[in-house]
């Protein structure tokens, strides 16, 4: 058995050795180093550009400029707003402007200096506040309508008139998030390498070979049958390479037109300009309850600044409402949100996109709720939560749902009902929970092919080899599909070798992004393992029968290396024998699976965005302790209770647990994109703090099964769904140590410290 075994990492040794080989490792004969020159203005428009200086620097191969790249692109087809390089304008200080190949770095940097710019500044939209004010400047020319509003969404169900009337209580509270980003440890690295027949190889680390892969086909006007995206080994993205990028693209053009490999490394800083990290958002939630606990209504308004670029900000504008009724029934709601142009670095998806910062206002705002009507917080969450196989009010089908044992989970783990309220002076526990998507179920671009499909080729040797495009970026998405196949055929882990991440090898998967791979390149195979086993099973029965009593293929055993009749286990074949018997039967052994997610959530109007075949569902409790002489918090622990499905390798589900807690302190602590005008104040490691080891808290990881129906062996993500309730739950443990709400995040010391003083005046003053 594999499926619900710890087992090491199939790549687990190569990366802990070093052998494993990232982008950055790669060099190929007579290679070229690529290097940009950046904007210096938030916004302004080129008059010309003289690239000379440049290209007579000894050791300059070729410089690029918007002129060179002017075919616009964009991850999502309906906001197709980038260019590779600054054609009219530039939109941000770091925007990509001109892109040079030489014989080594220094020498390209150099020549990137070299090259003279001559700009008409133009005033900067800075903040929501200016993106939304009409005087502003339009960031983005030609737009069918003339403003810094990317998209609006505005949705309503029920009637939340009614549900208002029906509540005791009503609480309206506004919320901020502030801007973040992913900080992987390896940075954006691209190689390319064009041939003289028309080829174009591009390695990167991306965790969207094939979104990618159209892109430069696009871009470069490029057939895309001669184009293969490799996906090397990716040191992780968290969101952050789910974009096509300039480096891509201006190393792949730079190839073309050198005929040379030509390889882009971003430095770190490069890194916090480029980064698509997650929105800042300001968000007000109006919510109303019954004096027994029941929420009656809401209303919620998000305003996200998306920076200069539309990335994947069309989704995100949906994301901020959409999962509102998750993980507690809402039956009458409505919600309003805005992604917004500014001149700042553009914003994408970071590990629980779209969903952290509602989560934030959501949790935050019930713990207050809870304490106007004078009931425990987690009896509050637990009387609302969602049901299995229900139907939210938007149209959100629910399979599978353990949250009420989540909570259950947290609250005896922490001993909560004994210890909240009672820790002694500035500490606290706060408790948030929530709800995660297993998966987009629409496609970036509408079609009705599969969104994940596997081959598997299995030999005489015993070995399997699957093929899948998938990205596999430090979560452990080919330990996954390596236990699935062994599971099914009964393979020791070690005989499963998966090859993914090449266009030109494997399938077409749709990447790393919304927690999709374990639900939907999971179920593709396990579908294509089934139709292999079936095969085995066949020939194996068909072999012995001939040499005995007659055996029917389906009481046949897949286990330990060996095919055997369960009624004689001694009758039985290695694996190699059967997989050499079947092959004699009908040749070469391969076989495909593919999975489509279903048909659901078509009840409204314009639901694009939000249904998932499945959802995972977490409950959290933070314990914390607040100085009140310098509003410094500390998190002793955190107990993280998370609704998985099945855990395929429950040592791989607790680290995704442990990592998304990990990154939710540093944004509840440490994390912000601050910026002075449009200068960014943080743009390396010393200024932008993560935590540290002294920073982290005791993770306390529990792993909660659910078996969902459509799930692989029952599975969901566990890749996101974890951080969500991170932030509010340390937000809510606050509260509990010293008293005070904290609206907007992180949970600085002068923050603190500013709410406990803003307090102190309150309560002399009598107000509550």
């Amino acid at each position: 058995m594999s499926v619900g075994r710890r087992a090491p990492k199939v790549d687990g040794l190569a990366k802990v050795t070093g052998a494993a080989r990232f982008t950055d490792d790669l060099r190929l004969p007579g290679m070229l180093h690529g290097a940009f020159l950046r904007s210096p203005h938030a916004h302004a428009r080129i008059k010309s550009i003289d690239v000379s200086p440049a290209l007579a620097l000894e050791g300059v191969h070729a410089v690029l400029t918007g002129a060179d790249l002017p075919v616009n692109y964009g991850v999502i087809p309906v906001a197709m707003d980038e260019h590779a390089l600054a054609v009219d304008k530039v939109r941000f200080i770091g925007d990509e402007v001109a892109a040079v190949a030489a014989v080594d770095r220094a020498t390209a940097l150099r020549a990137a200096r070299a090259i003279q710019v001559e700009y008409e500044p133009l005033e900067p939209v800075l903040s929501i506040e200016d993106a939304l004010d009409p005087q502003k400047p339009i960031l983005h020319d030609g737009r069918r309508k003339a403003s810094n509003v990317l998209r609006r969404v505005h949705q309503r169900y029920g009637d939340p008139d009614a549900g208002f009337a029906r509540a005791d209580v009503i609480l309206e509270h506004t919320y901020t998030y502030p801007g973040s980003t992913h900080v992987p440890l390896e940075t954006h690295v691209a190689l390319a390498q064009a041939t003289a027949e028309g080829k174009l190889t591009l390695w990167s680390s991306t965790q969207i070979p094939h979104y990618l892969h159209r892109a430069l086909a696009r871009v470069l006007q490029l057939r895309p049958q001669d184009i293969r995206v490799i996906k090397p080994e990716v040191g992780a993205g968290y969101g952050g390479k789910s974009d096509p990028f300039a480096h891509e693209l201006c190393a792949a053009a730079l190839s073309m037109r050198t005929g040379r490999p030509v390889k882009f490394i971003l430095d770190r800083e490069e890194v916090f300009y480029a980064h698509r990290g997650r929105h800042e958002v300001r968000m007000t939630l109006k919510m109303g309850v019954t004096r027994d606990g029941r929420i009656t209504a809401a209303d919620f308004k998000a305003w996200a600044d998306g920076g200069a670029y539309a990335s994947y900000g069309v989704v995100t504008a949906y994301y901020l409402g959409v999962f509102l009724p998750l993980p507690y029934v809402l039956d009458d709601w409505s919600f309003e949100a805005q992604r917004l142009y500014t001149n700042r670095p553009p914003c994408g998806p970071k590990r629980g996109h779209g969903a952290i910062q509602p989560r934030f206002a959501l949790e935050i705002h019930l713990d207050r709720l809870a304490q106007a009507i004078g009931m425990d917080p987690a009896e509050l969450r637990a009387r609302n939560s969602v049901q299995p196989n229900t139907e939210t009010s938007n149209g959100l089908r629910i399979t599978s749902v353990a949250l009420n044992t989540c909570i259950e989970r947290v609250i005896e783990a922490s001993g909560w009902r004994e210890r909240r309220g009672r820790l002694g002076p500035n500490r606290g526990l706060g408790l948030a929970a929530s709800a995660y998507m297993c998966g987009a179920l629409h496609p970036i671009y509408a079609n009705e092919m599969p969104q994940s499909a596997v081959q598997l080729c299995a030999d005489r040797s015993g070995s399997v080899r699957v093929f899948a495009g998938t990205a596999d970026i430090g979560q452990g998405s080919n330990h996954m599909l390596a236990t699935v196949v062994s599971e099914r055929l009964g393979a020791a882990l070690s005989d499963v070798v998966v090859l993914e991440g090449d266009t030109a090898l494997t399938p077409v998967d749709l990447g790393s992004y919304s927690s999709r791979v374990t639900f939907f390149a999971g179920n593709a195979a396990r579908m294509a393992a089934d139709r292999l086993r079936e095969a085995v099973a066949n020939a194996v029965a068909a072999g012995l029968s001939a040499k005995g009593d007659p055996v029917d293929p389906d009481d046949l055993d897949f286990s330990e290396g060996r095919v055997f009749p369960r009624a004689a286990p001694e009758r039985g074949l290695t694996l190699a024998d059967a997989f050499a018997l079947a092959e004699a039967e009908r040749g070469t052994l391969g076989f495909t699976g593919h999975y489509t997610p279903p048909k659901i959530g078509s009840r409204f109007r314009r639901q694009s965005v939000g249904p998932s075949p499945a959802y995972s569902f977490t409950a959290q409790v933070a314990e914390v302790e607040v100085d009140p002489d310098t509003g410094f918090v500390t998190v002793h622990r955190i107990w993280c209770a998370h609704d998985c499905g099945k855990a395929l390798n429950p040592a791989v589900v607790e680290g995704q647990i442990e990592g998304s807690v990990y990154m939710g302190v540093g944004e509840a602590l440490l994390e912000e994109q601050s910026y002075k005008g449009a200068m960014m104040r943080t743009p390396s490691i010393l200024e932008y703090r993560i935590p540290t080891v002294h920073d982290t808290p005791e993770i306390i990881a529990i792993i909660v099964e659910s078996e969902d129906p459509e799930g692989p062996f029952g599975a969901k993500e566990a890749g996101e769904g974890p951080q969500l309730p991170t932030v509010p739950a340390i937000a809510n443990a606050i509260h509990d140590a010293c008293g005070v709400w904290l609206d907007a995040a992180p949970f600085t010391p002068d923050k603190v410290l500013k709410a406990i003083e803003r307090a102190r005046r309150q309560a002399e003053r009598g107000e509550r």
